[in-house]
């Protein structure tokens, strides 16, 4: 099982690093970009210490660690989910704005045709 947390870890790492980098095309809060970062430190925490996953959740009235995590990622996709609707729906919006905008720039008027 070794292998698997040290391979999750470099994943997670991967992904903060890739978050980092890309900071400037990425269109979220601070608060956002926090959660972030410390949800991908509890997925560390997690992998490493199991037992204290397994204990918390028992106090939140979960059976298993594993739940718990797979609850918080249920969680953590949905708010992605809805994040990425969003903001693909406000880059719609934009777009049809400029292209009426083009539209109206490239119109000709009518020529009267007055016989």
């Amino acid at each position: 099982m070794i292998w698997f947390q040290i391979l999750a870890i470099i994943g997670l790492l991967a992904l903060v690093g890739f978050f980092v980098v890309n900071r400037g095309t990425a269109r979220s809060s601070a608060g956002v970009k926090i959660l972030f970062v410390a949800f991908i430190c509890f997925g560390v925490y997690a992998m490493l210490r199991q037992d204290d996953v397994t204990w918390v959740a028992n106090k939140l009235g979960i059976q298993r660690g594993l739940d718990l995590v797979l609850f918080l990622l249920v969680i953590a996709f949905a708010f992605t989910t809805v994040s990425t609707y969003l903001r693909f729906r406000d880059l719609e919006v934009k777009y049809a704005r400029l292209a009426r905008a083009i539209a109206l720039q490239n119109a000709e008027k009518p020529e009267d045709h007055d016989s």
